[in-house]
């Protein structure tokens, strides 16, 4: 198996997957939804834990994922058959394959439709729709976007057939050239911003509500929260990370890659609050705004900023691509898998994958709208959605792959993937992720059951 590759190709060099897992970690997840349940859940506080969990969980889950990847060089789901079969384990852990694709499936049912959002602020910025706007006007024309389920499937339409026509290209001519350029780009327009925003008079207590902890504010929800983020922006458990990982060159370092994608999706982050907080408080708006935070907060800024319409549609334009290195890495592992198990074409695939995530996304677009007075557990159709992949699906995931790489695998096989630089290395990780990662996963849940 180890000279075994995948008949989806490979990345050209570390660099093209440091540059794609990057894509597949930066996005919506750190610009849209980091910010705002940092601000639903004490701000500083919810910063230190969500740290706490990428480096502590995150990091040594990732580096287990994509070993796994790269040892069976398959997607997901039959990278989790020829895996159990290798390590003679109880054939019941080939659905751990199934539940990444499914949660990676879902959650690129409603990423979609919140990058038709982005999308759709492109156009707004680029035509003078916020120019001179207050935080009230921005407020109307959000919630009166929204309220329209026309605007958000034509959006959520135009984003899912770019996702679809990137990866119909392939690895390399489809989803590694497709973040060559993207991923710089965005980092230069966020330092932008984070210097407009340097300027604003609630700079320095937005700095304070992101960077000064009051633990009082935590709970086990948030607690579970922080962990389900640090999966989702890391793409842990939704199978990108596996399939990402069986197109990876054997002689490039796991963990140096890793280490490098989880500081840069961390700084995102970050840069992200670090931008947005200030213009919540300057503005006199509530940080806990939930999922329209970005929405509107954002084109304040662009509204009354010289050459605003002009930074803001570059800012909306990076976030859309940024979105789209994320949704071709969820929508990556049924394509493989059909190509793979059903031999279709990988145009074919990608129409069918595409179609059917496509379908899903009209829940999350009724949700705002037509069916907003439905809601179970007191949440509307969208935020079931997240919540379940996002804190159950995701962290479960995680804690599997642990389990799996760190109990089920050869140790032999796990060492000669990672091939990190020294013994005490390898050990550290191995104790990590077997011990650790389980322990603190299991006694979140248990935390948030009411159980401890």
């Amino acid at each position: 198996m180890d000279t075994k590759k995948s008949i989806q190709g490979e990345w050209s060099s570390d660099f093209g997957f440091i540059l794609a897992a990057t894509g597949s970690a930066v996005g919506l997840g750190n610009i849209w939804k980091f910010p705002y349940i940092a601000g639903e859940n004490g701000g500083g506080a919810f910063v230190i834990v969500y740290l706490a969990c990428v480096l502590l969980i995150g990091m040594p889950i990732m580096m287990a994922e994509t070993l796994m990847g790269r040892r069976s060089r398959q997607n997901p789901i039959d990278t989790l058959i020829t895996l159990t079969e290798e390590a003679g384990a109880d054939k019941r852990w080939r659905y751990l394959g199934w539940m990444g694709v499914i949660a990676g499936f879902l959650i690129l049912s409603y990423y979609s439709v919140i990058a038709g959002w982005a999308s759709a602020y492109v156009v707004k910025n680029l035509t003078g729709s916020f120019s001179g706007a207050s935080p009230a006007d921005i407020k109307t024309l959000f919630d009166s976007f929204i309220a329209s389920p026309m605007q958000l499937i034509f959006w959520h339409t135009l984003f899912m057939v770019a996702t679809m026509l990137i990866v119909a290209r392939g690895v390399n001519g489809g989803l590694e050239k497709s973040v060559r350029f993207l991923i710089p780009g965005l980092f230069v327009l966020l330092i932008l911003l984070l210097g407009y925003a340097m300027t604003t008079s609630g700079y320095f207590k937005g700095l304070n509500f992101l960077l000064n902890p009051d633990f009082s504010k935590l709970t086990g929800t948030s607690i579970l929260m922080a962990m389900g983020q640090a999966f989702f922006t890391l793409s842990i458990g939704m199978g990108a990370v596996m399939v990402y990982g069986a197109y990876l060159p054997k002689n490039v370092s796991i963990a140096k890659a890793i280490f490098i994608i989880a500081g840069a999706d961390t700084l995102v982050a970050l840069l992200a609050g670090l931008i947005i907080f200030p213009i919540v408080f300057t503005h006199q708006l509530q940080p806990d705004s939930g999922p329209g935070l970005i929405f509107q907060t954002l084109p304040i800024a662009f509204g009354n900023m010289t050459a605003g319409w002009l930074v803001g549609t570059l800012f909306f334009i990076a976030l859309v691509f940024a979105a789209l290195s994320s949704s071709i890495s969820l929508i990556e592992p049924a394509v493989a898998w059909l190509i793979e198990h059903k031999g279709l074409t990988r145009q074919q695939a990608c129409i069918k994958s595409g179609l059917a995530a496509w379908l899903m996304g009209l829940i999350t677009v009724f949700s705002f709208n037509v069916w907003s007075g439905f809601k179970i557990f007191n949440q509307n159709l969208f935020e079931l959605i997240d919540f379940i992949t996002s804190n159950l699906m995701l962290p479960a995931g995680g804690l599997c792959i642990a389990v799996f790489a760190g109990w089920i695998m050869h140790q032999q096989h796990t060492e000669n993937e990672l091939a990190l630089p020294d013994a005490q290395s390898y050990i550290l990780w191995r104790v990590v992720v077997r011990y650790v990662c389980p322990c603190a996963v299991f006694l979140v849940f248990l935390h948030v059951a009411g159980v401890v």
